[in-house]
């Protein structure tokens, strides 16, 4: 991914931060000929490896996973909140539209969960971190014999993480006076993803704290 210096975010608490906020995924394979993408609820762990470990499932009838080889690194995309950005927000005469957004890119070798009970603890898990601020939740009490044929209809794999990156384009490269005036456009915006984006850009950067 291209990420200028000014948008670039490398701490490795705020890139977990936010694939667990925005944690459905892309994940993008390659095959030597043509990508390949699904959409998943990916996990991260981030005691498990140096930069962490994504862990997910798809349905066993999605080719996908065939593509998983121990040469080749998969792609997992995570995007939060984006908006388009007018230049008539701005102070400065001259300028042109623009898109606000922050996205993280994680890469690693994605390898099959083969072992069964690893799978069912995956679920579990999975399900209670969900359904954690649910009333009434769910708990994910299935018959075994049920929940086993489940299981076997889908592919469960991690993805240790080789490295991370990070991009946060909040208008950092734009004067104070602009990127206040762009926040307070998206804070007064109908669109509920663009004041989405204003909390995020208000969180992450000190420069847009009240």
């Amino acid at each position: 991914m291209y990420v200028p210096p000014s948008f670039e975010i490398t701490s490795p608490s705020r890139l977990a931060a936010f694939m667990e906020a925005h944690s459905f995924a892309t994940l993008v394979t390659h095959d030597g000929t043509s990508p390949f993408a699904s959409h998943l609820p990916m996990r991260f762990f981030a005691d498990r490896g140096k930069h962490g470990t994504l862990v997910a499932h798809m349905a066993r009838a999605n080719p996908q996973w065939k593509r998983f080889t121990p040469e080749a690194e998969v792609l997992a995309i995570f995007q939060g909140p984006h908006a388009y950005v007018s230049p008539t927000w701005y102070e400065a005469e001259l300028a042109v539209p623009t898109w606000n957004y922050a996205a993280v890119h994680a890469y690693g070798v994605a390898s099959i969960i083969e072992d069964h009970a690893q799978v069912v603890e995956l679920l579990q898990e999975t399900v209670a971190h969900y359904e954690q601020d649910r009333k009434p939740s769910w708990n994910g009490d299935l018959p075994i014999e049920f929940r086993d044929r489940l299981i076997q209809s889908i592919v469960a794999f991690e993805i240790p993480l080789a490295r991370l990156e990070g991009k946060f384009k909040f208008g950092q490269n734009r004067s104070p006076e602009d990127a206040q005036k762009v926040l307070s456009h998206l804070i007064a915006s109908a669109d509920p993803v663009a004041r989405a984006l204003a909390a995020l850009m208000r969180e992450e950067l000190p420069q847009f704290r009240e």
